[in-house]
């Protein structure tokens, strides 16, 4: 190919991508991923209150983080989770029951800090306004009467767009784990909205829990900085890669604050399929990985993930619009190969009654039925 063709190739390419990656309308690109340790770490390393060295949130495997609490009294860890409820809270590793009420502690002072900034005289209107509305957001994730009672969450992190995980079901004692990463325009305020609830990762992991009848705790993981609407950021891999690290760490935490005989299904949906791509989890970290509505793996087949965890693609619906998506992958832009073409090497599973890029974990269709199965070990 002559380098005037290659240059025309890539520019339809970048138009193409950018004209149906995202759902939400133009975007410029740039989103700075959110990464590294939680907020309240370098506090918690200089923590020196038990008279040991605390894990470094930055350095530690989960596996380490979770014989450091193994090896602590009850009342240390309340004590540590009081103390440092962001990291606690966010500790991969970090028994499970401890996150929740570290992060339920997180999300309540992050409240106090908002309502302090909505009448804070130094601050403008336009950011009083901004406070209050992160304050009525964390009101809603402390809410009790919340459907199946408060809530639990097994991540929270208030930077940037603020990021979040909740789960559904008994995960420290469910036989069956699953894990739902979303795709792009997801993050704390988007993560369970009411309008258009299958293409949220809340709307999906209890579609999921429900489904398998609450045999399989679910996960909903709005756990990286995804892209907002369209633009470069949906068609490159730039916040993927930074997603993959993170999903990484969460299934080996799982693996080792959980049944670790028994790891993950992950599903993956639209640009979240990119981040489980490049995670390329092992067998001690999911038992299957789902693709649906996918522009893409990062990886040209199947074979190029590891071979001992099943992949399974979703048949994509007659009105999903991720089938206008170039399947290329040129100077950086779009996903590679199409994980739904045969030649790809994924195991297909049916779509029948679903409809849009939102509807395959809508109650009543061939693809919930499917992912419930699969779920459930079946």
């Amino acid at each position: 190919m002559t380098r005037n063709r290659i240059g025309r190739a890539a520019a339809a390419a970048a138009l193409a991508l950018a004209a149906v990656l995202g759902a939400g309308g133009w975007a410029a690109g740039g989103e700075r991923a959110v990464t590294g340790p939680p907020p309240g770490a370098a506090a918690w390393i200089a923590d020196t209150a038990l008279g040991l060295p605390l894990p470094n949130p930055a350095t530690a495997a989960p596996a380490e983080v979770a014989a450091f609490f193994a090896g602590l009294a009850p009342a240390a860890r309340e004590d540590l989770a009081v103390r440092h409820p962001l990291v606690v809270g966010n500790l991969d590793g970090a028994p499970v029951e401890l996150r929740y009420r570290a992060n339920a502690r997180a999300v309540a002072e992050e409240r106090e800090r908002a309502l302090a900034r909505a009448v804070d005289p130094a601050l403008t209107a336009q950011d009083h306004a901004a406070a209050r509305e992160r304050a009525e957001r964390y009101r809603t994730l402390l809410d009790p009467a919340a459907p199946g009672g408060p809530r639990r969450f097994l991540a929270f992190d208030p930077r940037g767009r603020g990021q979040v995980a909740e789960v559904f079901g008994d995960l420290a004692g469910a036989r069956r784990t699953a894990v739902v990463v979303p795709g792009s325009d997801i993050d704390l305020r988007t993560f369970d909205r009411a309008g258009d609830p299958y293409g949220t990762p809340v709307g999906m992991a209890r579609a999921l829990y429900d489904a398998t009848g609450g045999r399989t705790a679910v996960i909903a993981w709005a756990g990286y900085t995804t892209p907002l609407g369209l633009g470069p950021d949906a068609a490159t891999e730039t916040l993927a890669a930074a997603g993959a690290e993170r999903l990484t760490r969460l299934l080996d935490g799982l693996a080792v604050s959980t049944r670790p005989d028994t790891p993950a299904t992950v599903f993956c949906h639209s640009y979240g399929s990119v981040v489980c791509g490049l995670a390329r989890p092992g067998p001690r970290q999911a038992s299957g990985v789902v693709v649906l509505g996918s522009p893409g793996l990062g990886v040209d087949s199947a074979a190029d993930l590891d071979p001992r965890v099943p992949l399974w693609a979703t048949a994509r619906n007659g009105s999903d619009w991720i089938g206008n998506v170039p399947h290329v992958r040129l100077f950086g832009l779009g996903h590679g190969a199409d994980p739904t073409d045969p030649a790809f090497g994924a195991r297909p599973l049916p779509s029948t009654g679903s409809h849009g890029h939102t509807g395959y974990f809508a109650p009543g269709t061939a693809s919930l039925a499917a992912y419930a199965d699969l779920a459930l070990g079946r």
